[in-house]
């Protein structure tokens, strides 16, 4: 028998806009522990957006993770021998850990001088509707698509 499943700790709201997305982000963009140079970079980046695009940078990264967040996935399911690709809704705390992970991971592959940089250029990108974490997006629900047929086995 497992044990009770582990309660989540609330978050602490962020400094500067008041948000619990946005420290979810930064825990997400993260590495050893290092939280405050995590928190630069992002609040970095919000400067680097709204100086590129001359719109409130805040505002653009919340659309940015809007545009990136899926819908559907794709879950294996084994059915009597044969491993099905099955379409489900995804949660909506799967979500928003979704699309930040994208975010995030996409930006590392990026090419560009700071980590700043890379993130700055792929919000802007996703907020446009293009770049790699929105294509991840567009993947997923393509591949959600392509196995409608097998919706009925659902998990």
């Amino acid at each position: 028998m497992r044990k009770a499943q582990a309660k989540k700790l609330p978050l602490a709201p962020d400094g500067k806009y008041n948000d619990k997305l946005v420290t979810r982000f930064v825990n997400n963009l993260m590495w050893d522990g290092k939280k405050s140079t995590a928190i630069t970079i992002f609040y970095d980046a919000l400067d680097k957006v709204s100086k590129i695009t001359n719109e409130d940078g805040y505002e653009i990264w919340k659309k940015a993770l809007q545009n990136v967040t899926p819908a559907v996935e794709v879950r294996s399911r084994r059915i009597g021998g044969a491993t099905f690709q099955i379409p489900s809704e995804v949660r909506a705390d799967r979500k928003i850990s979704l699309s930040m992970k994208w975010l995030v991971r996409y930006s590392r592959e990026r090419n560009g001088k700071t980590m700043a940089d890379k993130l700055a250029n792929e919000i802007i990108a996703a907020s446009k509707g293009e770049g790699a974490a929105f294509k991840k997006k567009e993947d997923t629900h393509r591949m959600a698509e392509a196995n409608k047929a097998f919706s009925h086995f659902k998990v």
